[in-house]
């Protein structure tokens, strides 16, 4: 935004004041000073927005006989997990007690310290590379816990006597993984993305729909206090009709770019290869491959399917838009030419020429809304999540911050009158007030901005994932329906899936809305193209 030469203070300055305000916000309008704020024309302005900042909405109790759940997968996502359960690995733990005390700032051991008790039992871990189970075994064997270690998911179902089981293996083996514990009785919280084909995804809903086993997909976003508020800003129509959403992906590092590191005791003696492989193309051993996995399609998803997921449910969540008509990407191998075939570098447009959010102009004059994700591995620029309607514009992270459009038809008389100036909030809402947050990586930025590491309930921070994970427990306990089922997951699935598919193809990829599937493409197996382990399809090769 623009800072209006008029007023002598900057936008900077204005969010730096309205940042330590608590939950209601703050209401600047045009000529407004700070030390001479008019408190009858701030609550005016709170009253005609009307907006009720959200907390995440308490589940229900822990209470009752422990819950058994078996780990699928205890890589750097399963580490992750098993700490929002309560289980912290022995090397987090001392790593995390000496950054405490060089930084007193850093409060993530004392706030897993803090954390409730959830009432689970890790009985049951699976992973296919030895060391990995074995610091499992050697972290959780302790303190009235007792974990065993399975080589295949097939036998942990069927010998462990688990109640639920937690999937954070590489794509490719979450929807078989997810439909095999379904059928064995068990519930489910499996990470995004949901699936990793088009078949198996609808092959999941079936599955999941005719269970009685709670399914939860990982997308923890879903607790974000601002997100929760957000919903209330459209539900009252304070954006007016929204046509643009601008998403994005901004990172510059390694790992961030899926370099992750490559353990040294690794070989085909300490990891089952052929297990590894599952359903995607045999390869001769390659740690590569295995430790940086995101990279290749046979394994992954790419940044449609591992990151634009996040922001497509972010939105989804808010709007409810659903599966967009048509999608079309672009982009390309720009900034780490180092044998991948995913991009690092994409442009994902989603169109939903029917939706709307309702409008102030009249009836008929505004319909239909671009969603836009924008990704590089390459940079790192801030920039935040958008959303564009005729009368404000809502910049959308762990915090709201809300703008009137200068020719906004629902508040042309408050501009004119000068009770709001569109070129400095009208509002913001910050759930961190005075918390400090810790953040230790550009990466780790990345996920603090989406609501995806903590939000917020009485102005303490929380974990997002132990609030989700909690919610399934919850669920599981006590009945309910959880915040991201087998119906979001499946439009998110398919979603990344068309995304991923134009970029493969070169082409406009439609959905059919009345059939429930994505436009046949003639004469290519569209799975077949999504799969296919190599950065862009040869159309004359499968045609």
């Amino acid at each position: 935004m623009a800072e209006n030469k008029k007023y002598n203070f900057s936008r900077r300055n204005l969010l730096k004041g309205l940042a330590g305000l608590p939950i209601v916000g703050a209401v600047w309008w045009s000529g407004a000073k700070a030390s001479k704020v008019s408190e009858n024309e701030k609550e005016f302005i709170l009253e005609e927005l009307n907006i009720k900042a959200s907390p995440p909405p308490p589940s229900g109790s822990m209470a009752g006989d422990p819950i058994k759940i078996g780990i699928i997968g205890f890589g750097i996502r399963g580490k992750q997990l098993c700490r929002s359960l309560g289980f912290a690995t022995d090397e987090w733990l001392t790593n995390m007690k000496k950054s405490a005390e060089e930084n007193p700032n850093d409060k993530r051991l004392e706030e897993f310290l803090d954390q409730e008790d959830l009432n689970v039992k890790l009985t049951a871990i699976c992973d296919i590379f030895d060391y990995q189970a074995g610091i499992a075994l050697d972290s959780f064997n302790k303190d009235g816990n007792e974990i065993k270690r399975y080589k295949t998911h097939e036998e942990l179902l069927e010998k462990s006597g688990v109640d639920a089981v937690i999937i954070a293996t590489p794509d490719h083996w979450h929807a078989p993984i997810a439909i095999d514990a379904l059928l064995a009785g068990k519930h489910v919280y499996v990470e995004k993305p949901m699936t990793h084909n088009i078949a198996e995804t609808y092959r999941l809903k079936e599955v999941a729909e005719s269970s009685d086993k709670v399914f939860q997909v990982g997308h923890q976003h879903r607790q974000t206090q601002s997100f929760l508020t957000a919903q209330d800003i459209i539900k009252k129509n304070i954006l007016g009709h929204i046509s643009l959403i601008i998403t994005n992906t901004n990172r510059n590092d390694d790992n961030g770019a899926w370099q992750y590191h490559i353990q040294e005791t690794a070989s085909p003696k300490t990891i089952d290869w052929e297990r590894f492989i599952g359903n995607a193309p045999m390869v001769p051993f390659n740690k590569e491959h295995f430790f940086r996995w995101r990279k290749w399609w046979a394994y992954g998803s790419g940044l449609s399917g591992d990151l634009m997921t996040h922001d497509y449910d972010r939105i989804n969540c808010i709007l409810k838009m659903g599966i967009p008509d048509t999608v079309t990407t672009s982009g390309g191998i720009y900034t780490h030419r180092d044998g991948r075939n995913v991009p690092d570098v994409l442009q994902i447009n989603m169109e939903y020429p029917n939706f709307s959010t309702g409008t102030s102009q009249d009836p008929g004059k505004e319909k239909g809304m671009t969603f836009v994700y924008s990704a590089t591995l390459g940079n790192q620029y801030n920039r935040p999540t958008v959303l564009m309607g005729h009368d404000g514009t809502m910049e959308l992270g762990n915090s709201v911050t809300l703008y009137a459009d200068p020719r906004s038809t629902r508040y042309a008389d408050l501009i004119k009158a000068k009770k709001i100036n569109p070129y400095v909030p009208m509002y913001q809402y910050d759930p961190a007030a005075d918390g400090v947050d810790a953040v230790t990586s550009a990466t780790a930025k990345y996920f603090a901005d989406k609501g995806l590491l903590w939000t917020y309930r009485d102005g303490k921070r929380v974990d997002s994932t132990f609030l989700h994970l909690r919610e399934w427990l919850s669920c599981i306990r006590n009945g309910g329906k959880p915040s991201c089922g087998i119906q979001e997951g499946f439009e998110e699935a398919i979603s990344a899936h068309m995304g991923g598919l134009s970029y493969k193809l070169g082409r406009r990829i439609e959905w059919d809305r009345e059939n429930q599937q994505i436009v046949p493409v003639n004469g290519i197996d569209l799975d077949e193209a999504l799969l296919m382990n190599q950065e862009v399809i040869n159309l004359d090769r499968i045609t």
